[in-house]
């Protein structure tokens, strides 16, 4: 499940108990992620402030995209799938999710978003390299330079969090089983998807 030692139930106390209950309540299970996060719960809980802030002040479709761009660029599957998933279900069709990750020219993406997508990638991979003209191509679209730095903020949070997941070697739930196949396939772009454990089933 992960390199460093995930946190069996039997062992879990206080704060880490009430991160167990609520990720429980939230997901139908403890996820991976949070096994791993419960080594430093304080950092848990400070991410879930970060992303939520960062999410918070976007449209929740531009956030999707900008996110699974980055996650999809730094190679991290569990990412991917959690927020592709996302998309599938609320944003775009499950062929569309698809296209996104394996064909884009042919997504069902209008020019601000293939826009965000590609500067999304960017700011993940190569930040150093974003230039002025990057930041005006989406000025020229319409978004205002807070609106840019929303796609900013949600790449490099991803990139923290990507990072820690696939360093630990935490892999994506195995609960991901139940999505579409091919769905799976094309946001499956990293590590594999764990194996049921602890009851759970795929």
């Amino acid at each position: 499940m992960a390199f460093v030692r995930p946190t069996p139930d039997h062992e879990v106390t206080e704060p880490v108990t009430e991160m167990f209950d609520e990720d429980r309540a939230t997901w139908g299970f403890v996820p991976n992620f949070t096994r791993t996060f419960a080594l430093r719960p304080d950092v848990y809980r400070a991410w879930q402030q970060l992303n939520a802030t960062v999410k918070a002040s976007m449209d929740l479709r531009r956030y999707e995209l900008a996110t699974v761009a980055a996650a999809a660029a730094l190679r991290s599957s569990y990412c991917t799938l959690a927020h592709g998933r996302v998309l599938a279900e609320q944003f775009l069709p499950a062929e569309g999710v698809i296209q996104l990750l394996t064909d884009r020219a042919e997504a069902p993406l209008d020019a601000v978003d293939r826009a965000v997508v590609g500067f999304a990638e960017k700011v993940a991979l190569n930040a150093g390299q974003v230039s002025q003209a990057d930041v005006d191509e989406l000025r020229a679209l319409g978004l205002t330079d807070e609106e840019v730095f929303d796609v900013v903020l949600a790449a490099a949070a991803r990139c923290f969090f990507a990072k820690a997941l696939d360093a630990t070697g935490t892999e994506p739930d195995a609960a991901y089983r139940r999505l579409d196949p091919r769905l799976v396939d094309a946001l499956t772009v990293g590590r594999a998807v764990a194996e049921a454990t602890d009851g759970e089933t795929p």
